[in-house]
């Protein structure tokens, strides 16, 4: 497959938004579903600008760092492109975030700034003592017309103007779309603000083998996911793409948002998934495109055929991954599935689209031009085709792949063994090219399209007092999607007064909700290798033989909130 062709030079988010602000003027680059809100390309290039000169103004430092801690809004993606432009680095962080978590994500990404939707600002003030750097923030009003996160009648919120006890001030976002702004040089003159390398935002992955990483991405890098989505998966100018998962995510926010920017093209952006909403959306919203993760299609599948599966305007849509009713899914739905291999923590290797064999339908399809893939066994030899082996990407563009993981050189490095990416995925290249996802060598476990640092539920597990040791894994339940199953030792003497009701609200106080443990099992000790490691197979092999050996959340009526 050929690319674009590309001027990693000229790839700075704020020359992109001047120059599409030029050519497509007045089109409309998203609407905002609840309510119908529009903004242009022109807008978009407006407001952006006066984010990241408000940002200026009320004194954030060149170069700092900004949080974004916001649910899926025209705002969010202002706040996004507003910081990059203007040489700040944006950091977006998952809304489900919270207490030792959200400490983590802010603290480690060294953030100085917060823009924050107004419904989650309680989780920040609870944390906020431990977060002495953060001078600034900003507070987001997002009128929800489904009341989703509400703050509860009784919750009192410091108000723009107030100083916090750590001496932050908190502003009012409004201000910053409201700020004065200067004569820019046209989108041809980089004389002035950052250059194609710098670093334009952290974010942060699943953490599979420890602590959530935070991958590091240059401005050529970021319009690069554009570019390549944009060509790979056909979008054009004519598209609308209907972008329903979080934007705080690689796949909405450099996939549907990126893309379609490259090329043109708009969004339609919802809240969040919603199934009773998801075909309503498609068809007032005129969409063409829409990306999905495993959890959402099979969701779609499942709903009873009706004369409204052909009644809309998508023609596309990117799965991931590609389920084993593919065929029958295109047929019910008038769309035909494209489908890529790729990672946040590199760049895109590959890409199936319409152009594609239809015999391969279900594979990632073909390499992309200027990005080589190798299957290899453990030792980094390849291996013949048909043989699987963990795949390896090396990209040849310059500025084409990721900075590295921020503050882990040793990590970066080790990523990069023998001058190859390791993307710790198994899968294996068939005789005629084509490649094909097999499973994860990492340990990270993923449960409706979130994917779930394990080390990082255990860390949290193990501040509960009664737990003395404790290993988390994925376990198949009755979606055949992974669910979160915990393994435990309790501490002597605690059992008497050990209670999974209060380790469950423990996860859920510290925790995203998608990464409580629904399967808890007590044990008094777990199998291990001679280095002492456990050995989390035989326990994953152990519980699905019969979960209903464990304590189960669902089953004894547990709910997790939100």
């Amino acid at each position: 497959m050929s690319n674009f062709h590309f001027d990693a030079r000229a790839a700075v988010i704020g020359q992109v938004l001047s120059s599409h602000a030029e050519t497509y003027g007045e089109k409309i680059f998203m609407t905002w579903l609840p309510t119908g809100e529009t903004t242009s390309y022109r807008e978009l290039e407006e407001r952006t600008r006066r984010v990241g000169e408000g940002l200026t103004a009320k004194g954030v430092a060149p170069g700092g760092h900004v949080g974004v801690l916001m649910n899926n809004c025209p705002e969010q993606l202002l706040a996004i492109f507003g910081t990059c432009r203007a040489g700040f680095v944006t950091v977006p962080i998952n809304s489900a975030a919270k207490g030792q978590l959200l400490t983590y994500f802010l603290d480690y990404a060294d953030c100085e700034a917060l823009v924050i939707e107004e419904t989650l600002l309680p989780r920040f003030l609870e944390i906020n003592e431990a977060l002495p750097r953060i001078a600034h923030v900003f507070l987001v009003r997002v009128p929800r017309p489904d009341g989703h996160g509400r703050v509860a009648e009784n919750v009192s919120l410091p108000q723009p103007g107030t100083r916090l006890s750590t001496g932050a001030v908190v502003h009012d976002f409004a201000d910053l779309l409201a700020t004065p702004t200067v004569v820019q040089p046209r989108s041809g003159d980089q004389t002035q603000g950052p250059r194609f390398n710098d670093l334009a935002m952290l974010m942060f992955t699943s953490g599979t083998t420890g602590p959530s990483k935070a991958i590091m991405f240059s401005h050529a890098q970021l319009v690069y996911w554009g570019t390549d989505v944009a060509f790979h998966h056909e979008y054009t100018p004519q598209d609308i793409a209907y972008v329903f998962l979080p934007l705080f995510h690689g796949n909405a926010l450099l996939g549907s948002t990126m893309g379609s920017l490259l090329a043109g093209a708009s969004i339609a952006l919802a809240p969040r998934f919603s199934i009773s909403n998801f075909w309503r959306h498609l068809r007032e919203s005129g969409a063409t495109v829409f990306n999905s993760v495993g959890a959402v299609t099979n969701f779609l599948w499942r709903l009873p055929p009706s004369a409204q599966d052909l009644d809309h305007k998508v023609r596309r849509c990117h799965l991931a991954p590609v389920p084993g009713f593919a065929r029958e899914l295109e047929k019910r739905f008038g769309m035909s599935i494209m489908s890529a291999f790729g990672l946040t923590d590199y760049c895109l290797g590959s890409a199936y689209n319409t152009r594609s064999r239809r015999d391969k339908l279900g594979s990632c399809g073909l390499p992309r031009t200027g990005v080589q893939l190798r299957i290899v066994d453990v030792d980094d030899f390849d291996v013949p085709a048909g043989i699987p082996g963990e795949i390896l990407l090396r990209n040849n563009n310059p500025w084409g792949a990721s900075l590295g993981y921020y503050k882990m050189p040793e990590a970066t490095i080790a990523s990069r063994r023998n001058l190859w990416f390791h993307t710790g995925d198994r899968g294996w290249i068939d005789e005629d090219g084509y490649v094909w996802y097999t499973d994860r060598i990492k340990d990270a476990i993923r449960r409706r399209g979130e994917n779930i640092s394990a080390f990082e539920v255990e860390e949290v597990m193990r501040t509960y007092p009664a737990i003395a040791d404790v290993a988390v894994y994925p376990v198949r339940a009755e979606t055949s999607e992974d669910e979160v199953a915990a393994t435990v030792i309790l501490r002597p003497g605690s059992e008497a007064s050990f209670s999974y009701e209060a380790l469950l609200e423990h996860c859920n106080h510290n925790l995203a909700y998608f990464m409580v443990p629904r399967y808890i099992h007590v044990v008094d000790d777990m199998p291990k290798t001679l280095t002492q490691k456990i050995e989390k197979y035989k326990l994953r092999m152990q519980a699905e033989s019969d979960l209903s050996r464990l304590w189960d959340r669902d089953r004894a009526g547990v709910k997790v909130m939100r």
